[in-house]
Formats: C-alpha cells, structure tokens, sequence
C-alpha cells in the first residue's frame, strides 16, 4: 500500500486513498478489508466504491473489489511510459536472447523503482520484482543506478533514511552504499548480490537520453549460474541504445 497521503475531505482524495490501497499481490479485496485499510466510514466507503465502479475504475466480484480494465486503459495512454516501453522492448529482447535471464526495466519513482516491463523464460530466476510493482532503491542493483544518477537531494534523503534490509547481504550501512553510488557513476554498470532477495544476483545500466536519466535496464539471474559482470558489456549497449533511439524517436516528433 502507498504512504502517499490525500485530502480525506474529497471525493477525489477518497478515490486516490481506495486506489493506493490495493497490493500488487491483491486479487480482490473486501469492503471491511478496504475499510481497515482506508479508514473511510462504511457508508461513505459503500458510495464511493460503487461510482467507481460505475466508470469501470474497479471491479465487483463475489470476493470484493478489484482494479478494473479503465486503469489499464488510461495506464497505457501515458505517452512517456508507452514511448519509452516501444522503444526499449526490442533492446530488452535483445538482452533476453543473449542471456537467457530475466530482463527488467524500471524507472525511478520517489524513492522506489517502478518496473516498467520485465521479460523471462521458464529459466527466469525467482525475483521479487513484478511489472507494476516497486521495490526500495538502496537493495536492487536498477534502483542503485537510479540512485547514483539521480540529483543530491534524493540521494542525501535516501542515504540518510532507514534502509531496511531484505537479506542478509542487504547494505544497510550509508558508508559503502555510498561508495557503491560513487562507483557506478563512474562506470556505467552496478550490480546487486542477493541483496533484495537471497540466491539472485543482478547487473543494471542506465538508459541516458542526453543527459537525463530517463529509466534503467537491469538483467538478473540466480546466484549459483549467472555472473553478471560478464554481462555488463552487454546490459551497457542496450541502454546505450534505448537512449539514443529516444533522443532521435523524440526530435523527430519535435519537426
């Protein structure tokens, strides 16, 4: 659920707060449940719920409530997440084709990664990460890339807030994610060893369109077979490539 916090006294602030409660691992969830996690009074929860889904942003089931295809929809009319999706998808099968590991892309979202698109085999190792989905910046190798690119405040906030650990290799100490920071900026390439979760490990590169940090592409695999320095070569060119094509896709699009 979003720590994001809305205005309770409207209607639209309601509907965001019912949004933001629903879990990437929610199928359907009840109205107590959406109660508990809302904190909206029964009766008014009720209407709300109901004008939602009257315009198909929800779903009613016989199991409660689930986010509905008009979500999809105007998900998909993002302009800056489609052009970026269009564009990175053949590099990302690229990646694919010459690893045959899990290929992410996510993007920086306050202080999380939002996977963007995520391509594996039935090989793909068992990753905590799902399209849609967000995982904290300071324990996955996308989201350190992210990090190290992104401006100083963010980082200051990110190095000087808690940093929870999801494994035991998880670095929860400022001093050396630090220093990791300072070293992917310098080389294009981090890496991630069982530190978001225990037997994968991962390499990501930044996709730069100019000189701003649009996303990152990542490529992750489990600890026993995949080594992902061998592959930074590789994970490299592909966001090389993404960037330049969305410089060049962009200034077309400005004639």
């Amino acid at each position: 659920m979003s720590d994001q916090t809305f205005d309770r006294t409207t209607v639209l602030g309601k509907v965001m707060m019912v949004l933001h409660a629903f879990t990437i691992e929610d199928s359907a969830v009840s109205l107590a449940e959406l109660g508990r996690r809302t904190s909206i009074p029964k009766g008014t929860l009720h209407r709300v719920l109901s004008d939602m889904v009257a315009v198909r942003i929800l779903d009613r089931t016989g199991a409660g409530y689930r986010l509905g295809g008009s979500l999809f929809e105007l998900g998909m009319r993002a302009s800056v997440e489609r052009s970026l999706l269009e564009v990175a998808t053949p590099f990302m099968e690229d990646l694919y084709v010459r690893t045959h590991e899990t290929v992410h892309l996510g993007v920086l979202d306050g202080t999380e990664v939002l996977y963007l698109s995520k391509i594996g085999g039935h090989r793909q190792a068992s990753a905590p990460s799902r399209v849609g989905g967000r995982m904290p910046l300071h324990c996955t190798a996308i989201g350190k890339v992210l990090l190290a690119y992104a401006d100083h405040t963010l980082q200051e906030k990110v190095l000087c807030g808690a940093l929870p650990r999801h494994t035991p290799r998880t670095i929860v100490v400022p001093g050396p994610l630090r220093t990791q920071l300072d070293r992917i900026a310098t080389e294009g390439i981090g890496f991630e060893y069982e530190e978001s979760a225990t037997g994968i490990v991962c390499a990501a590169a930044p996709v730069l369109e100019g000189d701003e940090t649009v996303a990152a592409i990542s490529v992750t695999g489990p600890s026993h077979r995949f080594r992902p320095d061998a592959h930074a070569a590789s994970i490299r060119a592909a966001a090389e490539g993404i960037g330049v094509t969305l410089a060049r896709r962009n200034r077309l699009l400005e004639y």
